[in-house]
């Protein structure tokens, strides 16, 4: 397997975990966000009003998400899968 084939897999991994990990990120950082401005105009200042609700976020985008995020893993494995002679030296 040459380089370039290499680096090649692993820009395909390194975008498909963006891919997976980005909904559910994305979705923690705006209620996070939403949740800062909210305890910064209000001075509340209470840890847990923080993290339920942005665990909350991340079990709904994941609900949302889902079976898209399993769609690109499965892809990706059945790729690696398929190609999985070129790594056998």
């Amino acid at each position: 397997m040459s380089d370039v084939e290499i680096i090649a897999v692993a820009k395909q991994a390194l975008t498909t975990v963006l891919l997976v990990a980005g909904p559910a990120l994305g979705f923690g950082l705006l209620v996070g966000l939403i949740i800062g401005i909210f305890q910064a105009t209000t001075q509340i200042h209470e840890q847990t009003l923080t993290f339920v609700p942005k665990i909350i976020a991340v079990l709904v985008s994941i609900l949302l998400f889902g079976t898209w995020m399993l769609r690109i893993l499965v892809n990706f494995g059945r790729q690696i899968l398929e190609n999985l002679h070129k790594f056998v030296v």
